[in-house]
């Protein structure tokens, strides 16, 4: 079933009886509602300080709508980069957002797994709150396990601490980026087509973070739109006026979207973008990353429903919510707004999973 012996215990462990007890979330009988996000990559507020960018944006969404509104907070690996950084010249300088994990773990409200990039936090004396390879979630529906994602690769799995002494004591010292997963187009789909694999095989749903590409129901931005500029091809004879004209640029900004991205991405890259399946089974997801440079992409998921969210300092957005077709929603005294960028209901996503995960030929 897996391709490597690391995987396979890992898996293995998720699929336990044995499983966690304080590492599940059960919506159903709280009728609750669980942020999921990752990658936040917090550093020490220097110049390499990947969440700086974004940083106003997180504490003002975690402390004025959903500590209030008393989400679950789970936070799905590579929080802290201890890799680049001390645990106290973290917390020294991200003291106002360790506060407010600490707001939500006082109220049994917070989840927090382990990445690649936070790993070394297993070995922290006196850390504060609980860390987890994975997380399970009940709805009702199928089991969403919630897992960072370089569990899937054997060079994480084996050389991950090498990886961090390289990158403290060299990389970083002399000013060399660093090449993740999330940049590698080839490593980001085998991470990807392995937890996509996963989760048809174990009939559940998957929410992946590492590779810092947001996705929805399996499709990431270069499917989604191609399925945006069908329904505008639907919608544009029933059209008239204005509308048809908006219909029509709109289509022109998609297509130019899609060349872009098709250049970017390399060529193989695409072709297994859909895991080898023409109508690909809804049961990946990805939360995206925090340290965009035009804003936070995270997960939203009650018992029935599931969600893309994008935050965004206003006039700062990507191109494609900046044209309209995306409502959006300000963060009251704020200059941050939150737009869903795909949504829809488990039972919908459920019933799809049944009827497409089933080969035709075998």
């Amino acid at each position: 079933m897996f391709p490597h012996a690391a995987d396979k215990t890992f898996f293995s462990g998720l699929l336990s009886p044995m499983f966690n007890p304080d590492a599940i979330l059960d919506l159903r009988s709280c009728a609750g509602k669980a942020l999921i996000i990752s990658d936040l990559h917090m550093g020490d507020g220097g110049y390499g300080d990947d969440l700086k960018i974004n940083g106003g944006i997180l504490l003002a969404m975690l402390r004025q709508k959903y500590l209030p509104e008393n989400w679950y907070l789970v936070l799905n690996g590579d929080i802290e980069d201890t890799q680049r950084y001390t645990p106290a010249k973290i917390r020294a300088y991200w003291h106002e957002l360790y506060a407010l994990f600490d707001s939500f773990a006082q109220k049994k409200m917070l989840f927090k797994t382990i990445g690649n990039h936070d790993h070394a936090l297993i070995f922290e004396k006196n850390y504060p709150f609980p860390l987890t390879n994975a997380v399970r979630i009940e709805t009702g529906y199928k089991p969403v396990y919630v897992y960072h994602g370089h569990q899937l690769s054997p060079v994480y799995t084996h050389f991950n601490s090498f990886f961090g002494i390289l990158i403290r004591y060299l990389l970083r010292p002399f000013g060399i980026p660093t090449m993740t997963g999330g940049r590698n187009p080839r490593k980001r789909f085998f991470i990807e087509k392995e937890a996509y694999r996963f989760s048809i095989e174990n009939d559940c749903i998957s929410v992946i973070a590492h590779t810092h590409r947001p996705l929805f129901k399996s499709l990431g931005r270069f499917e989604y739109i191609k399925f945006e500029i069908e329904n505008h091809c639907r919608n544009y004879p029933k059209a008239h006026g204005a509308e048809k004209e908006a219909l029509r640029n709109e289509v022109t900004q998609l297509r130019k979207e899609l060349h872009k991205l098709s250049n970017s991405e390399r060529r193989d890259a695409l072709r297994g973008s859909l895991y080898g399946d023409e109508l690909p089974v809804p049961c990946l997801f990805n939360s995206g990353c925090a340290i965009s440079k035009k804003g936070i992409n995270a997960i939203e998921l009650d018992s029935e429903n599931m969600a893309l969210v994008y935050w965004y300092e206003e006039g700062h957005s990507r191109k494609f919510v900046q044209r309209g077709w995306y409502p959006s929603e300000a963060l009251a005294g704020t200059p941050y707004r939150r737009t869903v960028l795909n949504h829809d209901s488990l039972e919908y996503i459920n019933s799809r999973i049944d009827l497409l995960k089933i080969p035709l030929f075998g």
